[in-house]
């Protein structure tokens, strides 16, 4: 495997970007091509990375059948490219959203037919409907809600939610389209060949991320800690014990390396990642982390009403894949915010016009 070749689309976004420098740089004599249509503010910097890196940049939309019609082969495809706000499928940019993250996934599983490309869908943990994720017994704990150990639903338990969690009630525009993708993918191997995996992810986070409120809160509370910004609690009465799992990128990119040079172990397979609940946090438990990392305390806004489209908790249940595979996260939240924080320290004058507009 010592002459490959992978496109990944989103490759000037956070996922896409990262995994794309980190392939190259273990892998020098891979052919790593990246597509992207830079729509997404700071994912410009990541240009002059990637080109001093050896790595070629196609400006493209996978949403433009065209921008993909390329004469070119290639062993691997990592889909990385999506619209990945859920607030951003109830407003204006809905179209925006299914013609990305449905119609575009199309468009590239067409290439990896015509190529013969093995595809590596990095999908996410919103498949899961929110209303049964709403209905997971929860116990408040000071800081943050637990999951309990008894539970109705099949799919839960105190370690996080599997893959046998029900899928049968809405879950956000953006949910559906990634789990309608995630059906096409099982049309695609049966009718054109097209080899696959599945990795349903629930937050990523760490460097090089643009963090912003609906998408990236990870970044955003490191961000606004650094600068000085106060942060809100929305919902679930303001007290900010509403708990996500985070996965550190470093930790993807262990998860796809290992995916890409074991493909027959996961072929056909849809497998959660996340950093599991070794690594998840409340937006309260969050806020104490970033003030002990930054040096800085900022306030922390109350706000009553819940979300739409909101959830009281999400951890990952990772045992179906680190028994498939081994792979398990490395890192935790701390790892995370101590490696974002570095980043912005490191690219503040840069950064600031971007992150802390």
């Amino acid at each position: 495997m010592n002459n490959i070749s992978i496109l990944v689309t989103g490759g000037c976004g956070f996922v896409g970007s990262n995994l794309s420098l980190m392939l190259k740089a273990k892998y020098p004599s891979y052919n790593i091509v990246t597509l992207d249509n830079l729509k997404r503010r700071g994912s410009e910097l990541n240009l002059p990375k990637l080109k001093a890196a050896g790595i070629e940049f196609v400006h493209g939309d996978i949403r433009n059948r065209e921008d993909l019609e390329m004469n070119r082969k290639f062993d691997y495809i990592i889909d990385a490219a999506a619209e990945p706000s859920v607030m951003a499928g109830m407003g204006a940019e809905l179209s925006y959203v299914i013609n990305t993250n449905l119609s575009g996934t199309i468009n590239t599983l067409e290439l990896a037919a015509r190529s013969g490309a093995k595809f590596l869908f990095l999908s996410t943990s919103r498949v899961y409907p929110i209303a049964h994720l709403e209905n997971i017994v929860y116990t408040e704990g000071a800081t943050r809600f637990n999951i309990a150990e008894e539970q109705s639903l099949a799919g839960v338990s105190s370690r996080g939610i599997s893959e046998d969690f029900p899928l049968d009630k809405a879950r956000s525009v953006y949910g559906t389209t990634k789990l309608a993708s995630e059906l096409l993918l099982e049309e695609f191997r049966e009718f054109f060949g097209v080899q696959y995996v599945i990795n349903r992810c629930g937050v990523i986070a760490g460097p090089h991320q643009m963090g912003k409120v609906d998408q990236g809160v990870i970044t955003l509370w490191v961000v606004r800690h650094y600068w000085g910004r106060d942060v809100a609690y929305f919902g679930y009465g303001g007290t900010g014990k509403q708990v996500r799992d985070a996965m550190h990128i470093y930790d993807l990119f262990d998860l796809v390396d290992y995916e890409i040079h074991n493909f027959d172990v996961v072929n056909g397979k849809t497998l959660n990642a996340g950093g599991g609940l070794e690594s998840s946090v409340s937006l309260q438990e969050l806020t104490a982390i970033c003030e002990e990392v930054t040096g800085n305390k900022v306030g922390a806004a109350a706000v009553m009403e819940n979300r739409k489209g909101d959830i009281p908790l999400y951890i990952t249940d990772n045992s179906r894949i680190t028994a498939l595979t081994g792979w398990a996260p490395k890192r935790n939240v701390k790892d995370i915010i101590t490696d974002t924080y570095t980043w912005i320290h490191a690219n503040e004058q840069q950064l600031k016009p971007i992150l802390n507009a």
